[in-house]
């Protein structure tokens, strides 16, 4: 997988900055709880349980549960004259190798709770067919300074893991798959927040500013089924779309404001996560709830209501929110919809009044078809590109 073009490195550079990667995944990985005598030993001795990367619909988006807490995307772009078939089918082999941990490529490393996840961009599913879901590209929005190079893309792969340490390496072996058949774009690594109990049995991440994130989405197999996986044409169904969106925050402007004010921009108690509107977090706020003088308990402008499937008028995304120290602080937004409109009608909701948007500027965007699932008698991206050989 080559840099992009107007960089040229050569694959030995491409290595050495691997290299680094796979340092910076240990620095990130030693937490205090490392550090403590007696803890190291128990936190290594405890593998993740393994995650299949075959069936109905890919592994990294409802499985596992709860998401791994690492998190490297990858964007590419394909090469003039190179087929997305043949090349899929090649990374779909590779991550099925990976993820069993017979790839030497890993270098030794247990693949764990290891999940590769694999989307398209509009320009492929354009040549693939310009009515199926995820041929369109995302419109511009406010608050939005994004450098050509981090604007779209032809290819996605979402690697996630509760080891750090695997990332740069499974990147490094899926970039020696693709060969010089792709140029990435722009890669992020990012963190999620520790886990929040917030009812129903579910969890939820604290994102960067503090708030327990993702709490509302499409849970039970029902709402999944009608908010988060393509039903059809027969070639994308069990698939879903994904919109990236990295951003950086104004944390210092954020954090001078009062806790009070701050749960007043959110709509939710910072500590628990609880609506303002009273109840437990993961029944979510109750939009006309009033004090006795007739204000909204959940303010006109908080991002609880602005973001709201209900006032929005659309299905529910399955959000997910990474922390990100370069090349700013900020976070990594990934949400998986089966409809564009799902995000793009909430955003532009949120545009007119969102108290959270101005403490926001979005520095990177692309949305994906993410293919539907795979094994060895069905390729990856067999069924959008009429691949026939065997992964």
């Amino acid at each position: 997988m080559r840099r992009r073009a107007d960089r040229q490195p050569s694959r030995r550079t491409f290595l050495d900055a691997t290299g680094a990667l796979v340092a910076a995944g240990l620095t990130v990985g030693c937490t205090a709880d490392s550090a403590q005598p007696g803890r190291q030993a128990a936190t290594s001795a405890a593998t993740p349980a393994p995650v299949s990367a075959t069936g109905r619909h890919q592994a990294g988006i409802t499985l596992p549960e709860p998401a791994q807490p690492h998190l490297l995307a990858v964007v590419a772009d394909l090469d003039a004259g190179a087929a997305p078939g043949p090349l899929l089918a090649d990374l779909g082999r590779a991550i099925r190798t990976l993820t069993t941990g017979a790839d030497p490529r890993l270098l030794g490393l247990e693949p764990g709770d290891l999940t590769v996840t694999v989307g398209v961009g509009p320009r492929l599913v354009r040549a693939a067919g310009a009515s199926l879901p995820g041929a369109s590209d995302l419109p511009r929005f406010s608050r939005e300074r994004i450098a050509p190079g981090a604007d779209g893309g032809d290819l996605l792969l979402q690697i996630c893991a509760s080891d750090p340490t695997l990332l740069p390496v499974v990147a490094a072996a899926l970039a020696d798959q693709a060969g010089d058949r792709v140029r990435e774009r722009w890669r992020q690594s990012a963190r999620r927040g520790a886990n929040v109990p917030v009812g129903e049995g579910r969890t939820a991440p604290r994102n960067p500013l503090g708030f327990v994130d993702g709490i509302i989405g499409p849970h039970t197999a029902a709402e999944r089924e009608r908010d988060l996986w393509l039903a059809g044409p027969p070639e994308v169904a069990g698939g879903t779309l994904a919109v990236l969106r990295r951003m950086e925050l104004d944390l210092p402007r954020f954090a001078a404001l009062s806790v009070a004010e701050q749960e007043a921009v959110f709509g939710r108690r910072r500590a628990s996560g609880v609506p303002l509107s009273g109840g437990d977090a993961a029944s979510g706020p109750e939009l006309g709830a009033k004090t006795p003088d007739g204000r909204y308990l959940v303010p006109a402008d908080a991002h609880a209501r602005r973001a709201h499937a209900t006032a929005v008028g659309v299905g529910l995304m399955l959000r997910r929110s990474y922390g990100i120290d370069d090349p700013a602080p900020g976070l990594l937004f990934i949400s998986f919809q089966n409809e564009l409109r799902t995000f793009t009608a909430t955003l532009t909701h949120m545009d007119t009044s969102d108290a959270l948007l101005p403490f926001t500027t979005t520095t990177a965007s692309a949305t994906f078809l993410i293919l539907p699932g795979f094994d060895a008698q069905h390729p990856l991206g067999s069924g959008l590109f009429r691949r026939s050989r065997a992964a």
